[in-house]
């Protein structure tokens, strides 16, 4: 029996896709630009593909075990150049909408003067159709927007130094969730921002229940209740805009 390949996805513990496993969203992250082969993460030979779509990505879709979830379930190829990249003007913010997933997603919103460390997802064009479809993008009641960021506002800089001209991102229909005074909140992490949401909603709690884990029960596939939750964002005036509709 040959030893472990340790380029596989279970060996850099990235195999777990949120998809499957809810409070884990936005799923692990690799700590370096790869190759996303199928069930491997490989070096990568190159940062720029002229011949891909670039998709910056700001949650679970940097996840190379959601990635290959996805291109499985779409039945396209499994290989996909992830790169690493400064993006300045861009924040990660909240969803202001309960995935059928079982969680609250992220959303980019602009942020001038902010700085995120992100990863661009270099997709062909049978890919970027199966990220398009998860997303909800030509569905009249979908979640997402893809929108091409300028680079007039947008810096989008790979580890080699190199500025791209310009990227895709997928932005939230309903916009993000505020702080309470008036800022996008961040995404700390699905466990994380459970425990805040519920705390400071007494009618969530009542739909979702006390804790991040019966929240993820309760919404998991239930569209109703997750369209329930979504409108209650909005009744608790919790929701704002994210700045990048102008994008769409």
């Amino acid at each position: 029996m040959g030893a472990p390949d340790p380029r596989s996805l279970d060996a850099l513990g990235l195999a777990e896709a949120p998809r499957d496993h809810p409070l884990s969203y936005p799923g692990a992250w690799p700590e370096e630009s790869g190759l996303l082969d199928g069930d491997r993460l490989l070096p990568l030979t190159r940062l720029v593909y002229e011949d891909r779509v670039p998709v910056v990505a700001v949650g679970s879709n940097a996840c190379p075990g959601q990635l290959r979830h996805k291109m499985a379930e779409s039945e396209v190829s499994g290989t996909i150049p992830m790169v690493k990249a400064r993006v300045a003007g861009i924040g990660v913010g909240v969803s202001a909408h309960v995935s059928l997933m079982g969680y609250v997603s992220a959303s980019p919103f602009h942020a001038p003067g902010a700085v995120s460390e992100l990863f661009v997802t270099w997709l062909d064009s049978e890919q970027l159709a199966a990220i398009d479809r998860s997303e909800g993008v030509s569905s009249a009641t979908g979640a997402y927007d893809r929108a091409r960021l300028p680079s007039s506002d947008v810096r989008i800089e790979l580890e080699s130094g190199e500025l791209l001209p310009g990227a895709y991102i997928y932005v939230n229909r309903r916009g993000v969730l505020h702080d309470g005074a008036g800022v996008p909140r961040a995404h700390p992490g699905e466990h994380a921002l459970l425990v805040s949401l519920l705390a400071g909603s007494p009618r969530l709690r009542e739909l979702f229940g006390r804790t991040p884990e019966e929240f993820c029960a309760r919404a998991r596939f239930d569209r109703g209740l997750c369209e329930r939750g979504t409108r209650l964002f909005a009744e608790e005036r919790l929701t704002m805009a994210s700045g990048l509709e102008g994008c769409v």
